[in-house]
């Protein structure tokens, strides 16, 4: 998930800030807002905490923040920086590194390039002045979208008016090369009860399924979040259906459905109990047996399924002769793709923060190095984007 640095000045375009955030979220963004003096006089904090579920900054004075140096720490933790409004005062502010409020401090404290998106009456925008500063800033490395020509709030009309939310939105998330897909995904462990306090289950921590989630929804695609339970709560953008056993995991997949891309991420636990006992087992003193039944091939059934997705995607998680074993799993599932991992090699993968993928597609397989697992998101989301290009 991209962190995104949201500076709101005063200028009458702020009353769009919260739904600016709204749909920055749903891209995958998490926004933080820092918000000026008179900017809260358009816009409050408590509105835009509400739709960022993030702590909104205003004063460059807060104790608690500032002992933490919160202007420098804003920075250092932000992926990207976006400024809309971003008022004449404060391009003049950046511009010559005057820094007498928490949106200028930290800009000034910055080394990240900002997005700008000026707003102001056309007279202000077209004064020598202003042009000079816009001029020094895209030298500096900052850029600009914007601004647009029409009606402004004070009846007058040209170019001042601040880019409409879904241009700014897309300036800031980039291409979204699978806007319009529906991507299915199954991610975590599922848990098979043995009786009311005991169940079958694996060390799935459900970290590459939420990765493939974030990079696809980063992507536009529409996504669906099939969960195991896990600690992991799914990105804004992301619809998560929260499961326990494979048979509820393959039932919300069927009710999703249809789909375009199906990314099975879940390590489906491959036994149940055949009768799960209704009250907790006692030790006997003797050896116990239990009676255990195959648990439904999540996969399989949804590759043979007559909605299949267009395109179908699973991981396997084997123990040695990986190559062998990843190219009969892939045939007998029926899926398009198969991302296979040795879990015996680098026991450390299951739930750990990297990954090392067998990937197999139409052409020769493909040995991924050692990579975090977000990578591997990124790498798969890569390939996803250029199989439907």
């Amino acid at each position: 998930m991209a962190n995104l640095l949201l500076v709101i000045t005063g200028g009458i375009a702020a009353y769009k800030a919260p739904e600016l955030v709204r749909r920055l979220r749903e891209t995958g963004q998490a926004v933080t807002c820092v918000l000026t003096e008179n900017a809260q006089r358009f816009v409050t904090p408590l509105a835009l905490s509400a739709v960022s579920e993030q702590p909104v900054y205003t004063n460059l004075w807060d104790l608690k923040d500032e002992r933490e140096m919160g202007h420098i720490r804003l920075t250092r933790e932000t992926d990207a920086i976006l400024i809309a409004p971003a008022s004449a005062d404060f391009l003049a502010k950046m511009a010559n590194g005057l820094n007498d409020d928490l949106a200028s401090a930290l800009m000034l404290a910055s080394d990240k390039p900002a997005l700008i998106a000026p707003a102001m009456n056309h007279l202000m925008w077209q004064n020598p002045a202003t042009q000079r500063n816009v001029d020094a800033l895209k030298a500096a490395g900052h850029s600009f979208i914007g601004p647009e020509v029409g009606d402004m709030a004070c009846g007058e009309y040209g170019p001042g008016r601040m880019s409409d939310v879904p241009d700014l939105v897309k300036a800031v998330a980039g291409p979204r090369p699978l806007a319009g897909k529906h991507a299915l995904i199954t991610s975590g462990p599922t848990r098979e009860a043995l009786d009311p306090v005991r169940y079958l289950s694996n060390h799935s921590s459900g970290q590459q399924g939420m990765a493939i989630a974030t990079s696809l929804a980063q992507a536009g695609a529409q996504v669906t979040l099939v969960s195991g339970p896990t600690a992991l709560l799914a990105p804004s953008g992301v619809h998560q259906v929260d499961v326990v056993s494979a048979q509820e995991m393959l039932a919300a997949c069927q009710a999703a459905l249809p789909a375009d891309i199906l990314v099975c991420a879940a390590a489906v636990a491959d036994y149940r109990a055949a009768d799960v006992i209704d009250h907790k087992l006692k030790k006997t003193g003797e050896n116990l047996s239990l009676n255990l039944v195959e648990t439904p091939d999540i996969l399989k059934t949804l590759c043979h399924s007559p909605q299949r997705p267009f395109l179908t995607i699973g991981f396997a998680a084997e123990t040695g002769d990986l190559a062998t074993k990843a190219m009969a799993k892939r045939t007998y599932k029926g899926c398009d793709w198969l991302l296979a991992n040795d879990v015996g090699a680098n026991p450390a993968i299951f739930g750990g923060a990297d990954n090392q993928i067998l990937f197999l597609g139409a052409d020769a397989p493909e040995a991924w190095p050692l990579q975090s697992k977000a990578a591997v998101a990124d790498a798969l989301a890569a390939k996803i984007i250029k199989y439907f290009a």
